[in-house]
Parts: structure tokens; sequence; C-alpha cells
């Protein structure tokens, strides 16, 4: 596995616009129009073109994330898909109010890590997807 497989699985794909649980105009596989627009987007998005996107959404996120934490880039991939996969949930900004489990992150404290997951609120409001992303910081393997 890696993030862009995970992240269709936890996102899902839809092919036109709605309103997402937050209230913000989504499509594809959770490609947040209202912050990053698409112009000239046909309707009906084919899986395709959602897949593009994503991987698109992907890099700038990961480039955001390198800039506000460049130790980042020395996490194995697995570790690093978790923060992604967190950021592309919340925000690279939601991800950083979370002091104490990025100190961990960065100190490979893993267990230090997905107990600061598992103590937040993000952990409650998001079920299952966060449940896998801690059994990935647990066991080191891609979920």
């Amino acid at each position: 596995m890696d993030i862009i497989s995970q992240l269709l699985r936890d996102e899902g794909f839809r092919p036109n616009p709605y309103k997402d649980t937050r209230g913000f105009l989504t499509v594809g596989v959770g490609h947040n129009l209202d912050a990053n627009p698409l112009a000239n987007e046909v309707y009906p998005m084919s899986v395709e073109r959602a897949k593009e996107i994503l991987a698109s959404d992907v890099a700038r996120i990961s480039a955001r994330l390198q800039t506000a934490l460049p130790w980042v880039t020395e996490l194995p991939d697995v570790y690093a898909g978790v923060l992604t996969n967190m950021a592309f949930n919340m925000g690279v900004n939601g991800l950083l109010a979370f002091h104490h489990t990025l100190a961990a992150f960065q100190n490979n404290d893993w267990a230090g890590a997905a107990s600061g997951m598992q103590s937040s609120q993000w952990y409650t409001q998001v079920g299952a997807r966060a449940q896998r992303l801690v059994v990935q910081v647990q066991t080191g393997e891609w979920q």
C-alpha cells in the first residue's frame, strides 16, 4: 500500500461535486474545490481524472508538510504517510496543532505518537480511519 491507495480508500470517490461534512464543496477523492478550484472541469469526473488530481493534491500537501516540518523527509514512508493522510483530512494547519504528537514523530517515539493521536478530538471524530492510522504508527506497516 501507499498514500494514494490509502487515500482512495479513506476518502472514497465521488464523480460530482458535493458538500462534505464541514460544508466544503468537494469532488473526486476528497478534493476541496473551495480551497483549490478546478477550471473547466467536466462532471461527472472520471476515476482516472480524480486520481490525477489526487496525485497533485498529495504533492502539494507533502511540499507544505516539508516546509512546515523539514524533518518529515527523514521519516520512513509509512510514518510520513500517516502525517500526509492526517494533513489531507484536516489540513496542514490542523495537523500542526498536534504539538506533542508531532514531537513524538520527530523523535521516532511511535508509542507516544500513537498515544497522542488516540487522545485527540480528531481520533474520536474520524473513527475507523484514525484507528487504522494509529495501527500504522504502532506497527510500522501500511494499513
